[in-house]
């Protein structure tokens, strides 16, 4: 098969590697790829937005599946236009990405199929939203309806925030058009978690768990970021708390776009609050997402054991009640090392030494992200720009390996967090000393 992948971060580099291992893979490009992508696809000069480029490329060189990788050209239809060009795709419609595309849909789509999430209202108008969240009182949360690179979220702990962020998004245009209506919501305690299944429109296979680390610093402090680790499994999400969110959250949602003629197919990623219950644990919906997450794609395609494409293709062909998936019982964790200054303004165009030494730790994958290539060197192009990805028997082991593969490169411009894993490692020391 000739197969390209779009994108060009962590996640698609970690795509591209579990392809490409797949037996039925003959041609593997990806648009517009990265420095570590190039060493298992061959990288096209496309953009990730440009869906003519990207279904020129594909009908020219008669590429039998595409799968998208960031939500951008989800939004924009490239799969609506790959599949009119008869080109078999993997990804939501650009009716079916606005999951992710618009919070405000997102909310309406959980209120009306009885999925839990967080009390909400939607506004168009400044003063209504900072009127409500007044009455609501802090904490409370307020969003971006649209696309805004991770960074329209804002979990504003006294009313002026709340206020502040209101009229950042919808006074001062912050975000853009994707500022021009804002949902603001109930604050959920509790711990986060991310679950993913594969969905074809009909049916929804699960796949894992995951954990994130959202805050740029060690002891979760300093800005949000697009994640700075991930680890998978989660222990919060137990056998039990999967199946509560396939069939509370996971089925209703598919069941629901399938009713309102915009049926669901790709990955859904449910970003998920674990809250607690006076009958236990329970899980509640923060938000939904129409693709693979990053970093927790890069902590899947280490675990998974199934060859990838097959499970891709009864996406796209509606045969997933036909498949099933395969794990390895192991855990992976991954450490993202990110441009000094990231979240903020940081420095591009720095050399990066010693990934290869990195990649020879036993267990350890070095996956791609903001890289560019420069000759024989490696420049980091990006914000977030590697992620050390390690797998062990334990997560202790695991995050041991990883930080080990990290000490290895040499790159004085980059930092990451020193403790990935860390709710994973309480939980393990706890079994541990009760054992």
């Amino acid at each position: 098969m000739k197969i390209l992948v779009v994108g060009s971060g962590g996640r698609e580099h970690a795509l591209c590697w579990a392809i490409s291992a797949s037996p039925l893979c003959g041609t593997l490009w990806c648009a517009p790829g990265n420095a570590g992508i190039r060493d298992v696809a061959s990288c096209v000069d496309i953009k990730a937005d440009d869906v003519d480029g990207l279904v020129a490329f594909a009908t020219a060189n008669a590429v039998d599946l595409v799968v998208v990788g960031p939500e951008q050209p989800l939004v924009l239809g490239l799969v609506d236009r790959l599949t009119a060009a008869g080109i078999k795709a993997f990804g939501p419609s650009q009716a079916a990405a606005a999951l992710e595309g618009s919070k405000g849909f997102m909310k309406d789509i959980c209120a009306k199929y009885g999925v839990p999430t967080a009390a909400y209202r939607r506004f168009t108008d400044a003063g209504a939203a900072k009127a409500y969240a007044t009455e609501q009182g802090a904490p409370i949360v307020v969003k971006a309806d649209g696309l805004a690179a991770g960074k329209g979220v804002v979990i504003a702990m006294t009313l002026e925030e709340a206020h502040a962020a209101i009229d950042d998004a919808m006074l001062h245009g912050r975000f853009g058009s994707a500022g021009a209506e804002v949902v603001v919501e109930e604050f959920m305690d509790g711990e986060e978690a991310s679950f993913f299944a594969l969905c074809d429109g009909t049916h929804a296979l699960p796949l894992v768990g995951a954990q994130d680390h959202k805050r740029v610093f060690d002891n979760d402090q300093g800005p949000n970021t697009g994640g700075m680790g991930a680890y998978s499994p989660a222990p919060v999400l137990t056998p039990t708390l999967q199946d509560r969110v396939m069939r509370e959250i996971v089925e209703p949602t598919v069941k629901g776009m399938a009713a309102e003629g915009k049926p669901f197919t790709g990955v859904l990623f449910a970003g998920l609050m674990i809250v607690a219950s006076p009958e236990g644990p329970k899980p509640r919906l923060i938000e939904f997402n129409a693709r693979f997450g990053d970093p927790e794609c890069q902590v899947l395609m280490r675990r998974l054991k199934s060859d990838i494409v097959p499970l891709l293709l009864a996406t796209c062909d509606g045969q997933l009640d036909h498949v099933d998936v395969r794990w390895y019982d192991d855990p992976a964790l991954c450490v993202v090392m990110a441009a000094q200054g990231y979240p903020g303004d940081y420095v591009m165009n720095t050399a990066i030494g010693g990934l290869e030494e990195a990649g020879k730790v036993d267990g350890v994958t070095v996956f791609h992200a903001g890289t560019k290539a420069d000759g024989d060197r490696v420049l980091a192009n990006g914000g977030r720009v590697l992620g050390v990805t390690a797998m062990g028997k334990t997560v202790a082991e695991a995050q041991a390996l990883a930080y080990q593969a990290v000490d290895r490169i040499r790159w004085p411009e980059g930092f990451c967090r020193r403790d990935i894993g860390w709710r994973a490692l309480e939980r393990e020391k706890a079994e541990r000393e009760k054992a």
